[in-house]
């Protein structure tokens, strides 16, 4: 055992390594990234052959994840709250095939949408597909979690969800680490047709997951993470989801006077909201992301009992908890101080001097004045700065891979040229498949792969499409003619701006890879050579 100083990401990851997991699977996202980082810079990992690298998105992440599961081994899956989103099709159907090894599947969702296109609680998604979901209220609990959570998810068949939020995936806490357990030896299903989802199989299997749910409950009924603290005044009775607990307690420097249910293992504990209901005059839920436990419990006691919490306006409707909002929803008074003054407020993001979106920017801006606004649908990555000034250039971000089947749409809707923009690794992530689309229809779209040659919104992650994005494009089909890679620099501006303008004019689909390395790679990597 020893006391490490540790990110709630990095003591999910040190949590799996010592609970004895064969492999990581996961795409980099804000905030989960750091997760697989640290297993990827662990000795530990590398020494015990734990796999580690990065996959091309999370539906393939997660896939691989439950692969490894069936093979008999513990595996750990991990994204942010939008990349579920990518995987709910493994993740929703896991629960029905169930598992073979312990599959952990972590979710960090972003409230307050720090680096996010919105607030999406993923706890909704483990509870429709009858899962144990797991949310710790800080680090160790973290580390816990990940730990024990693999015997959990084998002790019922079913994936479990660690869900935690960006305050506690990006704060520090000591955590004390405990013995480490084996990996396990690799094996089959014993039922050799557990993970085979046709539908007679399937409805047994659901069947078996529907069986099981009371004993999940039970069980969380039981869990050490989730407890009845009893209170001196019955006024009002308080649930308090994960972090949330903690924010409560800040308020009464760890002594609340009034009852609380802590709430870190789903499905709710039925007979601790009971005993709360029946001690109580009102009950107030503290949860950060949506009023998941809220709506059930004013599905619980539909008999008059008032529930306060997010649906009710004691606490607001969006973003993220914290400890003055707890103290508001219960009535305390707080001394806030004055406003931040100018000079050291937020300002907006921008991109890294010398970036070579920049100089691409520039040039799409000028081959585009003929043709007027209104036409550019961008992806998610560094390049969606661009939709700011002083560029103004790009006019959509909704979701990976979405800039090119959007500009599909768009030019059936009779908006040509459409131009689509997207860098490389969300090309690979989930690009390729509009793209073909695109091939096939052979769309009247401009299609711009912005090539930094990492993935680097998140930091600089090694991309799926390193390498290969020429090739790609080429092997979906791209006639050779109107597939051309450009150099973003500002001694090529008027050719790169000819060579946007022609393909602007060509009644088909063109596919253009400005190719630049990032240049925070490349000053770590020419700062790393120098040391060398």
């Amino acid at each position: 055992m020893q006391k490490l100083l540790l990110l709630g990401d990095e003591a999910i990851a040190q949590g799996a390594v010592d609970g004895g997991v064969s492999g990581f699977y996961a795409y980099p996202g804000t905030p989960s990234t750091e997760i697989m980082e640290y297993a990827q810079q662990s000795k530990e990992v590398a020494e015990k052959g734990i796999h580690c690298i990065w996959s091309a998105n999370e539906k393939t992440a997660l896939e691989s994840a439950l692969g490894m599961s069936y093979a008999g081994k513990r595996a750990m899956s991990q994204m942010k709250h939008v990349g579920l989103n990518v995987a709910a099709d493994a993740f929703v159907n896991a629960a029905v095939t169930g598992v073979n090894g312990g599959l952990i599947v972590v979710v960090a969702d972003d409230p307050s949408m720090h680096s996010s296109q919105n607030e999406q609680d993923s706890r909704f998604y483990g509870d429709f597909s009858l899962i144990p979901i797991l949310e710790p209220s800080n680090q160790q609990e973290a580390y816990d979690m990940a730990r024990n959570g693999f015997e959990l998810s084998e002790k019922f068949n079913v994936p479990v969800m660690l869900r935690l939020t960006t305050r506690l995936a990006h704060s520090r806490s000591g955590v004390e680490t405990k013995d480490k357990k084996e990996q396990l030896n690799a094996s089959l299903p014993k039922d050799p047709r557990q993970f085979v989802l046709l539908p007679s199989i399937a409805r047994r299997n659901y069947k078996k997951l529907l069986e099981m749910q009371d004993a999940i409950i039970k069980d969380s009924e039981n869990s050490k993470y989730n407890q009845y603290i009893d209170g001196t005044d019955k006024s009002i009775g308080i649930v308090a989801c994960g972090l949330a607990y903690n924010y409560l307690m800040e308020n009464f420097d760890g002594k609340c006077p009034y009852p609380v249910v802590k709430l870190s293992q789903y499905p709710v504990p039925p007979n601790h909201i009971k005993k709360l209901r029946n001690e109580c005059e009102k009950i107030l839920v503290l949860e950060d992301g949506y009023p998941l436990v809220e709506r059930q419990l004013r599905g619980f006691f539909n008999e008059g009992i008032e529930i306060q919490g997010r649906l009710s306006g004691h606490i607001p409707r969006d973003g993220e908890l914290n400890p003055n909002i707890v103290a508001k929803g219960l009535g305390i008074n707080i001394e806030e101080g004055d406003n931040i003054p100018e000079i050291v407020q937020m300002r907006p993001p921008s991109l890294c001097k010398g970036c070579g979106h920049i100089d691409l920017y520039n040039a799409l801006n000028e081959a585009l004045t003929d043709f007027g606004d209104g036409r550019v649908f961008s992806d998610i990555g560094c390049y969606t700065l661009g939709a700011l000034p002083p560029f103004n250039s790009i006019n959509s971000c909704v979701d990976m891979g979405a800039s090119i089947t959007m500009a599909i749409g768009a030019a059936d809707a009779g908006l040509v040229p459409a131009v689509s923009v997207i860098g490389d690794s969300t090309f690979t992530h989930s690009g390729m498949t509009g793209l073909l689309d695109a091939v096939i229809k052979k769309s009247p779209i401009v299609v711009l792969i912005l090539d930094n040659l990492t993935t680097a919104m998140t930091g600089g992650q090694k991309s799926s499409a390193e390498g290969r994005i020429y090739d790609i494009c080429k092997g979906m089909g791209v006639d050779n003619q109107h597939l051309k890679i450009i150099n973003p620099i500002k001694k090529h501006h008027e050719e790169n701006v000819k060579i946007i303008k022609e393909e602007l004019n060509y009644k088909g689909l063109s596919v253009i890879i400005p190719t630049r390395e990032c240049i925070q790679t490349f000053t770590r990597r020419k700062r790393a050579e120098k040391k060398s």
